[in-house]
């Protein structure tokens, strides 16, 4: 990690150009996103420049419509974003807007924020005081988030998913070979979320067993989802809450696996989550532990989008986990009676992979 022992190299003017970005932050992320929803952006693109006059008359994309004076101020303050620009009357999309609109974890990210956190981030500051997730109860009367996902307004329940899955899906071609190696006859997959992960590993080796550890919310959505008859046989479910002080717990597997599991925990209940974990497993059990540590990250802007993620922990989903440094995992995994026997770095879009045994 190197992007962050410095100052940066920027004019004071600059300086406090950027500084007026955060200002108007929540201006600016509504503009984009209206820009999107209204078809502005991909008439701009498909035409490869286009006049206002145009934008006007054509549907743009959308079944919403939009004034004169709605398309004025977003392309004015589009201008400004930098998402596009102007020649004559001309407007044309921006290397900025291109990637807002076009690339998929910049979407993914879009949409988690808008239907997930934009909301609950006025609660932040409450949040940071208390511990709690103040900005849940946008959704309801919950203590954390993940008990209420099934229940969730369908465009933020697909937002959700949609962004849980996305990192991880793009390290499983990497994972799986790694993880299932030597050809485990039984894999424990806490956490499990909607089962994607064990129908992976049932796809990927024909003789491997799987179950699928998580609340009793979760193994519903993990059951319809694995629900073909190739696959009933082969994973199995057990309802659990591992903050419980003696939560059910699948013992003996061949392989236990959380993939951006921990991370939605404190570091206490990580540490007890881990001693749970190391007391069923055998001497010849592995854990592998998948995470996205902001350390660990190639690049400054992942780094940002992991660091950036923390808070939607802190004011939406328990108020108390966050995106870890990797030797806060190092220190609970030694805590909890584990070795690291190796990690990998840089799978995928910025994950590490760690795999332990027990002392």
């Amino acid at each position: 990690m190197h992007f962050y022992n410095h100052p940066k190299s920027i004019h004071a003017f600059d300086a406090k150009f950027e500084a007026q970005k955060i200002a108007f932050a929540p201006v600016s992320f509504q503009v984009a996103r209206c820009l999107i929803e209204f078809g502005i952006l991909a008439a701009i693109d498909i035409s490869g420049g286009t006049s206002r006059t145009a934008l006007a008359a054509t549907p743009k994309g959308s079944s919403k419509p939009i004034s004169d004076y709605g398309l004025g101020v977003l392309l004015d303050m589009g201008m400004s974003m930098g998402l596009i620009w102007q020649e004559g009357e001309y407007f044309h999309l921006d290397k900025t807007g291109h990637f807002l609109l076009h690339d998929e974890m910049t979407r993914t990210n879009l949409n988690f924020m808008h239907h997930i956190c934009y909301q609950g981030m006025f609660s932040l500051e409450q949040a940071l005081l208390t511990g709690k997730p103040e900005g849940l109860t946008q959704f309801g009367d919950w203590k954390t988030l993940y008990p209420a996902l099934s229940s969730l307004p369908e465009a933020a329940k697909e937002s959700w998913f949609s962004f849980d899955q996305f990192y991880s899906d793009h390290a499983f071609d990497t994972l799986l070979p790694l993880v299932l190696a030597d050809k485990p006859a039984h894999l424990v997959d806490i956490g499990g979320n909607t089962g994607k992960w064990a129908r992976s590993c049932c796809s990927y080796d024909n003789h491997v067993q799987v179950t699928i550890m998580d609340l009793p919310q979760q193994i519903a959505l993990a059951r319809r989802a694995c629900s073909g008859a190739d696959l009933v046989k082969r994973i199995q479910y057990l309802e659990t809450n591992l903050l419980e002080s003696n939560p059910a717990f699948v013992e003996g597997a061949d392989i236990y696996w959380m993939s951006q599991f921990l991370d939605c925990f404190s570091k206490k209940q990580i540490l007890n989550i881990l001693k749970h974990t190391a007391n069923a497993m055998t001497l010849d059990s592995k854990l592998f532990i998948l995470e996205t540590f902001w350390d660990k990250q190639p690049n400054a802007a992942s780094a940002y989008c992991i660091n950036a993620t923390s808070l939607y922990f802190t004011a939406i989903a328990n108020g108390n986990s966050r995106m870890y440094h990797s030797k806060v995992f190092i220190e609970l995994i030694d805590k909890a009676g584990l070795s690291i026997d190796w990690q990998q770095h840089g799978i995928g879009l910025g994950h590490s992979l760690l795999c332990c045994t027990k002392k």
